[in-house]
Formats: C-alpha cells, structure tokens, sequence
C-alpha cells in the first residue's frame, strides 16, 4: 500500500469527494447486486450447502489489498480503489452479518449470529489501508524525483510479492484437516464462474451509468477479488466450519489471476470502444 501511495496525490482523493457517484455505485454493487448474483448462482445448484453457504460468505466480504495492486498494474482509477476497499471493509461490519445470517436460513435452515469486532476492524483498515497510502503519498509530495524513478520497478515487484502469496495458498496444508486441499479442487470451476458472472454484471451495471472506463473496470476489480482471510477468519473462529472456510481459500487462491484476465480484457475493450470514438 506504500508503493502504491507513491503514484497517488491528494487530488486524486479530492476528485473522488467531488464526483462520490462511482464510490455510491461501487457500494451497491458490494452490498446488493453480488450477494444477489451469488444467490442466482447456487440456490438451484447441487453443491453442499456449506458449500454454498461458503461462496455466499466470501462475496459478502470486503475487497482485499489485492484489488488495489490489480488497479494499479492495469492502470485504473487507484484512488477509487482504494476508497471503496477501506469503505467496504466498515460497511461489511453491518452487511456481512445480515447477510451470512440469511445465507444460513436459506441453505442450511440454521439460526445464528455472528458479530465482527469494529475496533479491531477499523485499526486493521488504519494500519494496513491508510496510514501506509499517506506514508506512500508524502514520499511522493517531498520525494519527487525519487518516486518518478521507483514506479517503474514497483509496477513488477508488488504484483511479484503478492503472486507469491497466492502461489502459497495455494499450497498451504491445514494440520488440522482429515483432507487435503486437492479434494477441494472441484470448487475451482465454480469460483472462476461465479468470479466472472460478478465482475461481468458489475461492469454492465457501471457502463449503465456511464461512470468512464477506469471507473468501471476499477469497481469490478474491486467486487471479483475479495478478502479471503475474512472469509476464512468468519467460517472458522464463528461458524466453527472448515468446509464453509476452504471455499475462501480456493476462491482466494485462483481468482487473483481471473480478477487480472478480466481486468485486462475489460480495458482493452475499453480501449479499443475509445479508439472507435475517436475515428467517427
């Protein structure tokens, strides 16, 4: 998040106070139109209902810093990005409940509650989100000329570094589990389906409202990849189900790289829609 505030100026912020549609748009899209679509998705599939149960958690919980670094590496509006995963991550503090709450009425015929603690989200927001962005963006304010030269590396070596994560989910083996992550691996379709039907719906819905071309691929980015530590962190400590929880961790683990593909389609489309504006 550092390397990612050497590229961002307080202007850029400024122009998301002056313009807050795409944050509004972005919101809904997180609370409303995914919790929807992952419903659509599964309610008449096969799958266990945990399994289920799992999807529908991971999609109701905020984007990751991940979405941030996907942005800055396919030149979106960063800003915006990081805006609605800081907002997102307090809005899930309400949203996120309700909607687990619902999902286990609906799959499951289970009755609970669950509660995320709010101090520690929002110091968790502070110290990861924040106040990392403005250390980034006051190197960049008394720094110029040092910032100018080091985007170029960091545009290769923060999507490295978080490849690397990814590359060892993957691979993670819990010590606790009777199974393997293999036996997990038929979730893998349905994680890029629903990755993909997401993010398409999403973009369809910020075209609809012609919020630019950063703006949509931005919010859809930001709807694709979400944090699935969350997800784990909910499934495990206050549902007690590692099934529900190894859903997070295969959708976190492939869709890093379908949430990139997406991306980069969306903005050669976007690219070639401007060109084709331009010549008529």
């Amino acid at each position: 998040m550092m390397g990612m505030g050497l590229s961002l100026e307080k202007r850029d912020f400024n122009n998301i106070l002056r313009y807050p549609k795409p944050v509004f748009a972005g919101l809904i899209s997180q609370v409303i139109i995914l919790p929807l679509v992952t419903m659509l998705i599964f309610y008449f599939t096969d799958l266990d209902p945990l399994v289920k149960m799992g999807f529908l958690l991971i999609t109701a919980c905020a984007g990751g810093s991940a979405t941030n670094i996907i942005t800055h590496m396919l030149k979106g509006n960063l800003a915006l990005s990081i805006s609605l995963t800081a907002i997102n991550s307090l809005v899930i503090l309400v949203t996120l409940p309700i909607i687990v709450k619902l999902g286990l009425d609906i799959f499951i015929g289970v009755e609970k509650s669950i509660h995320l603690d709010v101090l520690e989200t929002v110091l968790n927001i502070l110290l990861t989100i924040i106040i990392p962005t403005f250390i980034g963006m006051s190197i960049r304010y008394y720094f110029y000329k040092f910032t100018l030269k080091a985007q170029k590396p960091l545009r290769i070596i923060l999507p490295l570094i978080l490849f690397s994560v990814f590359v060892i989910m993957i691979f993670i083996d819990d010590k606790d589990s009777q199974k393997d992550i293999t036996d997990y691996f038929y979730l893998i379709p349905w994680a890029l389906l629903l990755n993909f039907v997401s993010m398409f719906v999403v973009y369809i819905f910020s075209k609809f409202l012609k919020l630019g071309g950063k703006n949509n691929i931005t919010i859809s980015i930001e709807v694709g990849l979400k944090n699935s530590i969350v997800g784990i962190f909910v499934a495990e400590s206050l549902l007690n189900n590692h099934e529900i929880a190894m859903v997070s961790v295969i959708y976190g683990s492939v869709t890093f790289f379908s949430t990139l593909l997406f991306g980069y389609l969306a903005k050669r489309i976007e690219l070639i829609g401007f060109t084709y504006r331009n010549l008529f």
